[in-house]
């Protein structure tokens, strides 16, 4: 009879197995074991597959919307406090507004990664941030909303939505609100926050796998990404990042490392908006306007906090932060551990945060939890209401961050202009916490709703709205004939127009062909892009498109951004037909022309990749971390390519002799300029050694075993493909014999999908 208590019978079975040591996901992994190996499945991250909604069309859904029902039904929840978590001066209003705030200011403009776009703060790393401190509470109340309106309206839109209508019911004006953003539905695994692991320490030297909670200690350090003193005026940091600590969005509040300095506080603020896209102006109305309401919680010590979100125990069901002083909240509430408001009303728009900051004297104190603050000297100082305790008052505070503005001479004279013109400062408030809200959107074209506002604004990286014909096929045709007989070379129309579109990054939607900024400062100077050669062509297509516009009777023409990329079309036609394969290069026209005016060159400049594969582009003047194949990735990524895509794009690029300096790394063919699968074959012959030039192990010569002489070379980024062991499965399908023609098809089909990339006119996303 079978023992019910042990039906398997284990106890005499000992080489069963009677413990369950790991599931998948548990360490060791494969990149605990081999932690130098590039992970190219980042390329495949946000698949159709994690997204419940991928059947959803979000912009008829968002459009279906009564904007202004929405919008009541967000007012009537900010003034609704709940018992689970009570409403500071009973108007949710400030937390949401800094909701939002955390939300959009994990932008960064260096590679535009980061901001509101995609709700991002759901998911770690960001969600357990110790800056972002019970705005898990924040998006639970906000929950009944979000159930309502369900796939109609993502969490991003509604995040953004909830801190302008929290702005609006505290009397301040908003600049407008544009729709449009979808939500993530995993964590990203792509954004580099700093080189810091847990207690600053490099990740080499931690120990992974170890507790951590997620306390300040642990988390808040900045000690790995800076170079130089706080006081040095030549402090640098690290790129591409633009929060100055590690788990904060902007600055320490209490100075640098917490040191209590406001002089190395406003140079730490300036570094960090800056890189946020934000000049100074900007930047003094966020803190100043977002500082005009609420207040800071700091009643209980750190250590009385628990774990972070993702740390916390699984009944926490999501929330950390679990509070064990009094309450846990209402009076006890603690965030970033600074206690008080700056202001006498904290609900209400009005200019008292300038004027008390500039009329008393300050001076440095502790709050309850032992964070620096600071005071008014004055014991007439108005003060601020209790947020919790009727007709108790506090004495007003400031932060570090807030003496900064008062001490730094640049800041100090923005403020006075705000002092002295409140509707001035509004409307500079108003515009600067649009930009923060809405500057990884991308073009207007994307924006959704009916608050979206007329004004075009330079950040925007506006292009003029199409006012002619299209060109149709015959057109098309006979262009393509015009630009393959001005005598343009196949190599620099293919890099003139990959020069154009490929500058575009999905993260923040910015770049692109559309607009044809190639033609302008500060794109057409570029080393990347073969300066002289690039004004040849773009010299040459103009006079073509002068003479097709000028003979037109109609109201038909053609724009330099179109003609940019029908060259490169043409080109490729022609490289392809010239090793045996006739192929149409799909081409879709509608591209308009931006002006120097319409364009930002200060932001564009940061557009300039330091580091590009598809070119062998490696600028020595910047020390780098990372290996050149690392960036490559990081930027195939950015151009939202797939594995193959990524893998096809550049063996065409190299054969079609693509190389910034001309040079021929990774040029793999006795016939540049014709499209063939040549790359792939020389990548993965046994017929070469690959021997590095030196121990930087930047450049290879490419030895042939039989006479020893050197017949290619090549740098880290073109032998990636074949030394990753998923890159080199990729190219022996494109190295088959049998691959050659389907080399051909994805190249023109990842080619095509690169140039359409900012198509935002067109396209539904």
């Amino acid at each position: 009879m079978k023992n019910m208590d042990n039906p398997e019978n284990l106890a005499q079975c000992p080489f069963r197995g009677t413990r369950v040591g790991g599931a998948m996901g548990k360490s060791p992994q494969l990149d605990d074991w081999w932690p130098n190996r590039l992970q190219v499945e980042l390329l495949h991250q946000e698949q159709p597959v994690a997204n419940p909604l991928s059947d959803e069309n979000y912009k008829a859904a968002f459009n279906k919307i009564d904007l202004q029902e929405l919008k009541k039904d967000i007012n009537a929840m900010l003034v609704d406090s709940k018992d689970w978590w009570p409403a500071d001066y009973n108007n949710y209003g400030p937390q949401m507004i800094r909701m939002a705030w955390h939300s959009a200011g994990t932008y960064r403009i260096a590679d535009g990664r980061g901001g509101a776009g995609q709700a991002l703060q759901r998911f770690g790393p960001i969600n357990s941030w110790w800056d972002n401190g019970n705005i898990d509470k924040s998006r639970r109340l906000l929950w009944p909303i979000k159930q309502k309106y369900g796939a109609s309206l993502s969490w991003a839109d509604l995040i953004v939505l909830t801190g302008n209508c929290a702005l609006e019911i505290m009397n301040f004006p908003t600049f407008g609100f544009g729709g449009g953003r979808r939500d993530a539905w995993e964590p990203d695994r792509s954004t580099y926050w700093g080189p810091e692991f847990w207690n600053g320490k490099p990740f080499k030297e931690s120990k992974v796998g170890e507790y951590y909670d997620g306390h300040p200690e642990e988390m808040v350090t900045q000690n790995l990404r800076w170079k130089g003193e706080p006081s040095d005026p030549n402090r640098d940091l690290e790129n591409p990042l633009a929060a100055t600590h590690q788990a904060l969005i902007y600055v320490n509040p209490e100075g640098p490392g917490g040191n209590g300095e406001p002089k190395d506080s406003a140079m730490a603020i300036r570094e960090s908006f800056k890189r946020m896209a934000m000049n100074d102006e900007e930047t003094v109305a966020l803190i100043a306007g977002g500082h005009a309401f609420g207040k800071s919680h700091g009643m209980a010590s750190a250590d009385k906090i628990g774990p972070a979100p993702e740390a916390a125990p699984m009944q926490a069901m999501g929330m950390g932060w679990q509070n064990s002083e009094g309450t846990g909240f209402g009076k006890y509430t603690m965030t970033n551990g600074i206690e008080g408001s700056w202001t006498p009303d904290p609900t209400t728009w009005d200019n008292n945060y300038l004027i008390n900051l500039f009329k008393f004297e300050w001076e440095k104190t502790e709050s309850p939890a032992g964070a620096i603050q600071w005071t008014p000297k004055d014991p007439d100082a108005p003060k601020t209401p209790d947020a919790h305790e009727e007709g108790k008052m506090n004495d007003l505070m400031m932060m570090t961050s807030d003496i900064a503005l008062k001490v730094d001479p640049a800041y100090n004279e923005i403020c006075q202009r705000f002092l002295n013109d409140f509707e001035y400062f509004t409307n500079a408030f108003s515009k600067a916490w649009y930009k923060l809200t809405h500057r990884d959107m991308g073009p207007k074209d994307r924006y959704l709703g009916p608050e979206v506002p007329e004004e075009d604004l330079i950040w925007q990286d506006p292009v003029p709205k199409r006012d002619f014909d299209l060109i149709e096929e015959a057109e098309i045709t006979s262009l393509k004939q015009n630009i393959l007989e001005s005598g343009l070379s196949v190599s620099a129309l293919v890099s003139a127009a990959w020069s154009s579109a490929a500058i575009y990054r999905d993260s923040d939607k910015r770049g692109g062909a559309n607009g044809a900024r190639i033609a302008l400062e500060p794109q057409n100077n570029w080393d990347l892009n073969r300066p002289n050669e690039l004004n040849k062509v773009l010299s040459t297509l103009r006079s073509i498109k002068d003479d097709f516009n000028g003979n037109q009777s109609g109201n038909k023409r053609v724009s330099l951004a179109d003609l940019v990329v029908l060259g490169g079309c043409a080109a490729i036609e022609k490289a392809s037909k010239d090793g045996g394969f006739h192929v149409n290069v799909p081409f879709t026209p509608g591209r308009t022309d931006a002006t120097a005016e319409q364009t930002d060159v200060e932001s564009f400049d940061w557009l300039k990749p330091v580091s590009d594969g598809f070119k062998n582009y490696h600028n020595d003047k910047v020390g780098y971390n990372v290996p050149a194949e690392r960036i490559f990735l990081d930027r195939a990524q950015l151009l939202t390519l797939n594995a193959p895509e990524w893998t096809v794009l550049t063996a065409g690029l190299r054969v079609l002799d693509q190389n910034f300096d001309y040079s021929k790394h990774g040029v793999f063919t006795d016939r540049p300029g014709t499209l063939s699968n040549d790359f792939f074959q020389v990548l993965l012959s046994m017929d070469y050694e690959w021997v590095p030039q030196d121990e930087k192990e930047m450049y290879f010569d490419i030895i042939d075993r039989e006479t020893g002489n050197i017949k290619y070379t090549a740098t880290r980024c073109d032998l990636i493909f074949g030394s990753n062991a998923q890159l080199r499965n990729i190219a022996e399908v494109y190295g088959a014999d049998d691959g050659k023609e389907r080399f051909i098809k994805d190249f023109v089909k990842a080619w095509d999908k690169v140039m359409m990339l900012d198509r935002y006119d067109i396209r539904d996303d």
